[in-house]
């Protein structure tokens, strides 16, 4: 085996970016007061990060398609039946099983993040859609808000375990690879990380989110007390 580059830069910075958002929403919603105001700010720069890896999943280098490790079920099944092999070969990009583990991470997130547009802080706040939508809309976005991310929590403490899991138990060390963004493997590298092709859809994305957030919504009305 080689030590090849894997990861490409852009979509290693996405990780560490949503790493950071994860926990500065947490942080600004639970331990901080008055910090509602950031948690919006940073709950939109997360909306960024998610449109940004969702375009990146089709156009970015190999291992970072989703095409390259969204798999169907027979190929996660045969994954499974390796699992506990402690000299199974390792996989380049994501395995079959940690290919949906992503998917289903990113459902939840993009879940969070579109629904936490219609929140408010019941004082001053209120997510730029929450003026658009009706009281049962209203509702199910709060009870879709609070639920994925009471079910994120149980997918990253997943995630961590099974970074654990290979670490120790396997002899496959995951983190690092997401820091310099090669590892050892039979698998070809990819040529390189699109830097230019990633910073122009960084671009496109920040301009839709703009767009999403701050023209689109309409003014929310003002009332007025004589």
């Amino acid at each position: 085996m080689q030590r090849q580059l894997i990861w490409d830069i852009p979509t290693r910075l996405f990780h560490w970016l949503l790493v950071l958002s994860i926990v500065a929403q947490y942080a600004t919603a639970e331990w901080m007061d008055n910090a509602t105001q950031w948690h919006f700010y940073i709950g939109y720069f997360t909306l960024g990060l998610l449109v940004f890896r969702i375009i990146w999943g089709i156009i970015g280098p190999e291992y970072a398609r989703f095409s390259q490790f969204v798999t169907g079920p027979k190929q996660v099944i045969a994954y499974l039946r390796t699992l506990f092999d402690k000299n199974s070969p390792s996989v380049a990009g994501h395995n079959p099983l940690g290919g949906w583990f992503v998917i289903v991470m990113l459902t939840l997130l993009i879940i969070q993040a579109i629904s936490g547009l219609f929140m408010t802080d019941d004082i001053f706040l209120d997510g730029p859609y929450r003026a658009m939508a009706d009281d049962s809309t209203l509702d199910v976005m709060n009870t879709l808000h609070h639920l994925a991310f009471d079910i994120l929590i149980w997918v990253i403490a997943l995630h961590i375990a099974a970074i654990l899991f290979y670490a120790v138990y396997k002899k496959q060390k995951l983190v690092p690879a997401m820091l310099h963004g090669k590892k050892d493997t039979h698998s070809p590298a990819i040529k390189s990380s699109k830097l230019v092709l990633a910073l122009i859809v960084a671009v496109l994305s920040a301009v839709a989110l703009y767009y999403a957030i701050d023209v689109l919504p309409p003014e929310p009305e003002i009332e007025e007390y004589f």
